[in-house]
This record gives C-alpha cells, structure tokens and sequence, in this order.
C-alpha cells in the first residue's frame, strides 16, 4: 500500500480528491436523501469517521450544527467522536443547542455526547439561549 503524507490544507491534495473530500462534507452539511447511507458506505469502505475540515469541524459536527440528527446517529453508531472538539473548542452538542435543533440535541445525548465538553459547555450554551430546563437536565446527565 502506497504511504500518503497528511495535506496541511484541501489545497495540498490531489484535484480529484479534494472534489471527493468536498462533496463529503457537503453531504455531511446539507443532510437530504441518502447522505447517511452514502457516508455509511465510505466509512464503512476505510474512511475516518473522525474526519476533519480546514477548521477542524468533523463530519457529524456538520450534521449536528445543521440540523441532520439522521445524519449525526449513523456516524456516531459508525464510531465518530460525538464529542471531537473543533478548532475553536466547540463541541457538536454545543452547536445543537446553539441552533436549536432538538432532534439533534437528543442523538447526541443518547450517542453519549459530554455536556461539559468545550467551550463554551452545552450547559453553558443552554443557558445563553434561555433554555434553563434543558441546562439543568444536561447539569445532572
């Protein structure tokens, strides 16, 4: 098997596979039909469930930050981290609540995400928004 040295940027890669990385992501962010399957397939096919972009945000946090909790428990059940910090130290729960997106908020907790990963904290994110009930449910989780 050939050795690959790790890109530093999508610049440093190859042009055919910086479109397959790009439409990756893509699929991760915009959710639709089969994205959870289509990445299913590559993760089941030797890709890294942990995957990152340029700004360290993993494929589920792009599926949790937009919304796409089917998405979010088919990676977290292929083995992402749910609670793989991007590269300003937000955690994909934090993300969830930042955007309000409950259906994600619950796969997240019921994959084992940590309410005090990052920074800020889910718990602390939820307290931001007003949404005491949820802070102190993450509080005693």
């Amino acid at each position: 098997m050939a050795e690959f040295s790790t890109p530093h940027t999508n610049e440093d890669l190859p042009e055919d596979l910086q479109a397959f990385v790009t439409e990756l992501f893509t699929l991760a962010r915009t959710g639709g039909d089969g994205a959870a399957d289509r990445l299913a397939q590559y993760i089941q096919a030797g890709l890294s469930p942990n995957l990152t972009n340029h700004e360290g945000n993993t494929l589920l946090m792009l599926a949790a930050y937009n919304g796409h909790a089917d998405v979010v428990t088919q990676l977290a059940e292929l083995g992402a981290d749910v609670n793989q910090l991007n590269d300003r130290g937000q955690s994909p729960l934090a993300g969830a609540i930042f955007k309000k997106e409950e259906a994600v908020i619950e796969a997240l907790l019921a994959a084992g995400a940590d309410p005090r990963a990052g920074h800020p904290t889910a718990i602390d994110c939820a307290n931001m928004f007003g949404n005491a009930e949820l802070a102190q449910r993450l509080s005693n989780a």
